[in-house]
């Protein structure tokens, strides 16, 4: 009989998250994925997380888990794992995701892998690989103690995928007890966004240290248009408070895997490479020909990105008739 494995479904955007998907196409892959779906959700949600192989989802529409943070959602999850006992559950590695195992690891006392690039039931237990320095090596770690195991996924490190399954739903109890209260959500800032966000975009533009000014990334927004594109940056390029902390990539930033990836004045330190290295292809343009980058790169321009960049975008403007 196959094990339940459970996904613990964030809402972003008004719309389930991409790496909710993805760890329910691994979820599906490994056993019978099931889900948890709290707090206020767009209408096609429960039908979203059917198409991508959920066989039941656990809900409630209560906004208490969205307006206070950790608490409420731990105190449910508690209940249903202690109740339901699932062989393995999935969590993000966002905010929410590494909050809510904090919590439910030490309620739990289970334990957690976090970083996890991919997992295997093997003997009663799971086995999680944990992709280390920018993925050049994989480790391996096991959870030993009896119950459920959580993981913590890394972002893109499966495919979504549909697979559509007739799905139940099981409306669960909201967390009522005062106590629960006690971080309340005060205020939500959204940064606007111009173009296709980071984490879906086919083609990701990214600067860095090399760029040596926030006015320099103009040119990088102008080649993001030209090819449909979206801009991100180093942390070296964010640290010095040149574009916004929702552009960074890498180890502490967003994780990204497009089809092109151009790294423009980026070294290619190993906290970056972690968060676009599994890029299908990889363009960089650096004037220091040691720059570690060029050793993961499909194609390298060294040179200098203020003269290489425009020409670039005229070249692409010319083909494109623009």
């Amino acid at each position: 009989m196959a094990e339940t494995i459970w996904v613990y479904a964030e809402i972003s955007d008004d719309r389930i998250t991409t790496t909710s998907l993805e760890m329910l196409a691994k979820a599906s892959e490994a056993g019978t994925a099931e889900a948890i779906l709290l707090g206020p959700a767009p209408d096609d949600a429960v039908q979203t997380l059917a198409k991508h192989g959920a066989s039941k989802i656990y809900h409630s529409a209560d906004a208490i888990y969205r307006n206070y943070l950790t608490l409420p959602a731990a105190e449910t999850v508690v209940n249903l794992i202690q109740k339901h006992a699932p062989a393995v559950m999935l969590f993000a590695s966002s905010y929410a995701g590494r909050d809510l195992v904090a919590n439910l690891s030490a309620r739990l006392d289970c334990g957690a892998i976090t970083d996890v690039g991919d997992f295997q039931l093997k003997d009663g237990s799971v086995e999680a690989t944990i992709p280390a320095l920018g993925a050049s090596y994989q480790n391996t770690s096991t959870l030993v103690s009896s119950g459920t195991k959580l993981l913590i996924v890394r972002p893109k490190s499966f495919e979504p995928k549909v697979n559509e399954q007739a799905v139940a739903v099981e409306e669960v109890p909201a967390a009522s007890d005062e106590g629960l209260r006690k971080v309340h959500m005060k205020e939500r800032v959204v940064v606007k966004r111009e173009g296709p966000s980071l984490e879906g975009a086919k083609v990701v533009i990214s600067g860095g240290r090399g760029l040596k000014g926030e006015e320099q990334f103009a040119i990088l927004k102008e080649l993001a248009d030209v090819l449909g594109g979206a801009v991100g940056a180093s942390r070296a390029a964010v640290d010095a408070g040149w574009v916004p902390y929702a552009m960074q990539i890498g180890q502490t930033g967003k994780t990204v895997k497009p089809d092109i990836y151009f790294a423009v004045g980026i070294s290619g330190a190993v906290q970056h490479l972690s968060g676009m290295k599994t890029s299908k292809f990889i363009i960089t343009i650096n004037k220091d020909p040691e720059a570690p980058i060029f050793q993961y790169s499909d194609f390298g321009v060294v040179g200098d990105l203020f003269k290489i960049v425009p020409q670039l975008i005229e070249e692409l403007k010319k083909r494109k008739g623009a």
